[in-house]
């Protein structure tokens, strides 16, 4: 399989005539237990996967932005400081937002010229999104290198012309400003987890974020078994959909509950408060209270080598999803219930925000091939959808 940064320097190379001074690849992520627990202060676990976007670019000295993709028709170009919204090319829209959140630092927009290329499948809940942002902010930094830690000069270029990876303390302010361009460039009310996912990889692992506490503790994932990703087809667009109404039920619940996020609630104060919660706000409290359980469980499952238990909390999320939650639909569903027919899948559910996108399967290791042809054989029959199931790998973050 050809990479993305390879991608991205040919498709540089053919439209601007020239080689890139400069390559950043961002993972996608897949949330792997944790469903909207992340804006609640809670626990995710989550890790970047071999599924990534490449952007290769180099800087130019008219104050213009220029960006070619593989997966839109014609180059886009704008002024850097420009951040006003352009309907005709909305995902343009998360780069100017970075370049934006970073003037509001005292960093000022420069020009360069962009090409990208990705091999994550669109509205599949694997960040996109975030692989952008995070990939525009790295990349601007390798230009035109600058510190977001007050008082902190700006890092040094070495004699390849590369400045060295953030620190710890600069990625959470890295993860912020990409969180700020998603909610105003593209009306998502996200949380941080996507970004300080993708920032914070480690090859093989899972990684346990602790939304409260702001950290991230590393945790290896199953030899013997695999991560397998099923989309189902079905588009979902979180700006579109009720995710924003999620968040707002949440946020009623934790209100009513006196506590600042739900990570503060337990159930016998959920309990106690539910004559005087609306029922779409108790539901999803309960989800969120029982999903922050679950999270833990599994960090120790894991750390036990208990794929079995880890397999079924996933199976358990998938359910409280569904029926708390209410952000599955049909062809979700159907997967999962697939999943549970089937001995070599130790567990599975939906992962991202929800309301489409695909499911994910932990499934033991020798078996997968096999699995996955059955998977795509009877989700066609049950639903005349097709999917192309594919195994993703734990990776290191962003670089």
């Amino acid at each position: 399989m050809v990479s993305t940064a390879h991608s991205a320097r040919a498709l540089f190379r053919s439209h601007f005539g020239s080689l890139p001074v400069h390559v950043v690849v961002a993972p996608g992520r897949v949330e792997i237990l944790g469903n909207h627990t992340d804006y609640n202060g809670g626990l995710v676990l989550a890790a970047p996967i071999d599924r990534s976007l490449a952007m290769a670019v180099s800087p130019r000295q008219d104050g213009r932005v220029e960006i070619v993709s593989d997966r839109y028709v014609g180059a886009v170009s704008f002024l850097a400081d420009d951040a006003t919204h352009d309907p005709g090319s909305t995902w343009t829209g998360y780069v100017k937002g970075v370049l934006a959140c970073l003037g509001r630092r005292g960093i000022p927009p420069r020009g360069f010229n962009a090409a990208v290329a990705a091999d994550l499948p669109a509205g599949a809940g694997l960040s996109s999104s975030a692989a952008l942002t995070m990939a525009t902010l790295l990349a601007f930094r390798q230009m035109f290198p600058f510190s977001l830690q007050s008082g902190v000069a700006a890092p040094k270029q070495d004699r390849n012309g590369r400045v060295p990876p953030p620190s710890a303390t600069e990625r959470l302010e890295f993860a912020r400003l990409c969180q700020q361009a998603e909610r105003e460039f593209a009306g998502v009310n996200c949380g941080l987890l996507d970004p300080l996912t993708i920032l914070s990889g480690r090859e093989g692992c899972a990684l346990e974020l602790d939304f409260l506490h702001l950290t991230v503790t590393p945790v290896p994932l199953p030899p013997e078994a695999v991560l397998m990703l099923a989309p189902t087809g079905v588009q979902h667009s979180l700006a579109d959909s009720a995710y924003n109404e999620l968040r707002a039920a949440c946020e009623e619940a934790a209100g009513v509950l006196g506590v600042g996020v739900l990570r503060k609630a337990d159930m016998g104060r959920l309990d106690a408060a539910k004559a005087r919660l609306s029922p779409r706000a108790a539901a999803v409290a309960e989800h969120v209270i029982a999903e922050n359980v679950r999270v833990a469980r599994a960090t120790r499952a894991l750390q036990e080598g208990a794929s079995d238990e880890f397999g079924q909390l996933l199976f358990q999320s998938h359910a409280s999803s569904r029926d708390l939650l209410g952000n599955s639909c049909p062809e979700l569903d159907a997967m999962v219930e697939l999943a549970q027919m089937d001995s070599r899948c130790l567990g599975a559910r939906l992962t991202g925000g929800g309301f489409g996108g695909a499911t994910l399967h932990l499934v033991k290791a020798k078996e997968a091939i096999g699995y996955k042809l059955w998977l795509a054989e009877k989700f066609y029959e049950r639903t005349g959808r097709t999917t192309e199931p594919f195994i993703c790998r734990a990776v290191a973050g962003v670089g």
